[in-house]
C-alpha cells in the first residue's frame, strides 16, 4: 500500500546516515543496538497517540463560530457523530500509529543479527522489550478507534485492525478479529515485561511499570477486571508517586511541570495526542455539568481550567507544554486498582485507593475521606472521578465504549449546532470509526458499518 511506502521513506529520512541499503529486500536496515535506539527514541513518531475522539466523547463543547473555525472536516464530523468522518482525507490517527507498528517490526527483525554479550545484554533486552511495547501501544490505541468494543461473546468475529507483525510492505493487509488484535497487544506486552527497565532518564522510553499500566487499561477494557487490577497493583508497586496539588499554581497557564526528559512525578510513559485544532481552540470548554460537578476545596478545578463564564477552557496539560498529555500516569492506575476492586466487591481497598488519590488534590486540610456503604455505592463514585480525573487525556471514549453496557452507566450525547440536535446513543455503531478512505480503495479492507 501507499502508505506502507512513505513509512520507508520517512525510515530513510530521520536515520539515513545511519542505516545500510538492503538491495535483497528494498529495505533500509539498521545494524546496531544504537542504530534501533535511535529509531525507538523518534519521539515524533513513537510517542504519539490519536486525538480525533476527544471532541467526541461529550467532555467539551463549543459555539457554532468555534466549530466553523476547526482545522479539519474530520473535526468537524466527530463532533457531530457523522456517518463519515474523513471525507477524501487521510487519517494521522491511522497512519501513525501504523508507522509506530512499522518501526517497531524493523527492529524486531533486525535484532537476531546481533550478537548478544555480557556487555551488551541489557541494551538488547530494553531495546526489544521498547519495540514490543511500541508495537502494543499502537495496536492497543488503533483497536480503540477502528475496531468494534470489545465483547467476549462476539470478540472473536467481529472485525478488528489489521495485525502487521512483519515489515514487509507487500504483504496484503487484512483485519484480524478483535479478539486476536487484543490477544496480540496482550503478548506483546507479556514479552516485554521482563526485558524493560525498572527505571531510565527519560519518560519516553517505556520502563517494565509502563507494561503493567498498559497491560491493567487493555485487561479493563476486556472487562477481565481481576487481572486488570493485578496489573495495576503490580505497576503501583514499581511506581506509586503522586503530586500534592498544593504545590501548584492555579493560577498557571501550565501548572505542571515539563514531563520531557523527566519532570512531572506522576508520569510513567509519555505521550502526547495528535495535534487537533479543537484542542487549542479558546471556544472549546469543558461540559458544563462536568465542570460543576468539582467540589469547592477541589483543586482540581482551577489547576485544570481557565475559567471562562460557567465553563473554563483546559489548561491541565501534564506533559506541560503545548502538546497534550495523553501516556500512561499513576492517577490512572489508582483509579483502575480502585474501580477493579469495587466490581469485585472490595469494597474497603476501593475506597482507599480512591481516598489515597483525591486527598492529593484537595485544599491541605480540607479533604473528608468518602465512604461507600457497599461496593456498588463505591464502583460509583470511582467511576465518577476517574471522569474528573483523566479529563483531557483522550481516555474518556474508551470509558464510553466500555462502560455503555452497563444501564447503570450508559450515557447518551447530544448536540445542539446550528439548528440541528446531534444524538449519540449507548451501543451505537458510530462509536466505531470508518477505515480512512484511502485503506479501502487501495489495501481492499473491509469498512466498518456506520
Amino acid at each position: 500500500m501507499i502508505f506502507w511506502i512513505f513509512c520507508l521513506a520517512v525510515l530513510a529520512a530521520c536515520r539515513k546516515d545511519l542505516l545500510d541499503t538492503k538491495p535483497n529486500k528494498a529495505l533500509l536496515v539498521p545494524t546496531t543496538l544504537s542504530d534501533m535506539q535511535a529509531l525507538l527514541d523518534n519521539i515524533a513518531v513513537f510517542n504519539l497517540t490519536p486525538g480525533i475522539t476527544g471532541i467526541a466523547d461529550g467532555d467539551f463543547y463549543t459555539s457554532a463560530a468555534g466549530w466553523t473555525a476547526w482545522n479539519t472536516d474530520g473535526e468537524r464530523n466527530s463532533y457531530t457523530w457523522a456517518a463519515d468522518i474523513y471525507g477524501a482525507s487521510k487519517s494521522t490517527d491511522w497512519n501513525i500509529p501504523f508507522q509506530q507498528v512499522f518501526y517497531a517490526n524493523v527492529v524486531l527483525e533486525a535484532l537476531p543479527v546481533i550478537t548478544v554479550t555480557a556487555t551488551n545484554q541489557n541494551d538488547f533486552n530494553t531495546i526489544k522489550g521498547t519495540a514490543l511495547f511500541s508495537r502494543a501501544f499502537a495496536n492497543y490505541h488503533l483497536l480503540q478507534l477502528f475496531a468494534p468494543p470489545y465483547h467476549a461473546a462476539s470478540a472473536g468475529t467481529d472485525p478488528g485492525i489489521p495485525l502487521r507483525l512483519a515489515s514487509d510492505i507487500s504483504q496484503k493487509s487484512v483485519r484480524a478479529s478483535v479478539a486476536d488484535g487484543y490477544a496480540q497487544v496482550l503478548s506483546d506486552l507479556r514479552a516485554a515485561c521482563p526485558l524493560l527497565p525498572p527505571s531510565n532518564n527519560e519518560k519516553s522510553r517505556p520502563v517494565v511499570a509502563a507494561a503493567y499500566a498498559l497491560l491493567a487499561r487493555t485487561y479493563l477494557v476486556m472487562g477481565d477486571y481481576a487481572r486488570a487490577g493485578l496489573y495495576a497493583d503490580s505497576c503501583l508497586q514499581s511506581k506509586n508517586t503522586l503530586i500534592d496539588y498544593n504545590t501548584l499554581s492555579t493560577s498557571a497557564a501550565k501548572p505542571f511541570p515539563r514531563a520531557i526528559p523527566y519532570g512531572n512525578d506522576e508520569i510513567i510513559y509519555y505521550s502526547s495526542l495528535n495535534s487537533y485544532s479543537f484542542a487549542s481552540s479558546a471556544s472549546t470548554l469543558a461540559d458544563t455539568s462536568l465542570y460543576r460537578s468539582y467540589a469547592a476545596n477541589d483543586l482540581r478545578k482551577p489547576v485544570f481550567f481557565k475559567t471562562s463564564g460557567i465553563s473554563g477552557t483546559f489548561k491541565g496539560n501534564y506533559a506541560g507544554i503545548v502538546a497534550v498529555f495523553s501516556g500512561l500516569a499513576t492517577d490512572e492506575m489508582y483509579l483502575v486498582r480502585a474501580e477493579c476492586a469495587a466490581r469485585q466487591g472490595q469494597t474497603a481497598a476501593a475506597m482507599a485507593d480512591l481516598n489515597t488519590l483525591l486527598a492529593k488534590r484537595w485544599k491541605t486540610g480540607t479533604f473528608v475521606p468518602f465512604t461507600a456503604f457497599d461496593a456498588d455505592a463505591a464502583l460509583g463514585m470511582i467511576l465518577t472521578e476517574r471522569r474528573k480525573e483523566l479529563i483531557g487525556r483522550n481516555l474518556r471514549w474508551t470509558d464510553l465504549r466500555r462502560l455503555n453496557t452497563e444501564p447503570r452507566f450508559a450515557v447518551t450525547l447530544t448536540r445542539p449546532l446550528n439548528g440541528n440536535t446531534y444524538t449519540l446513543t449507548p451501543g451505537s455503531k458510530r462509536y466505531t470509526y470508518p477505515l480512512p478512505p484511502d485503506e479501502i480503495s487501495l489495501g481492499g479492507l473491509s469498512q466498518n458499518e456506520r
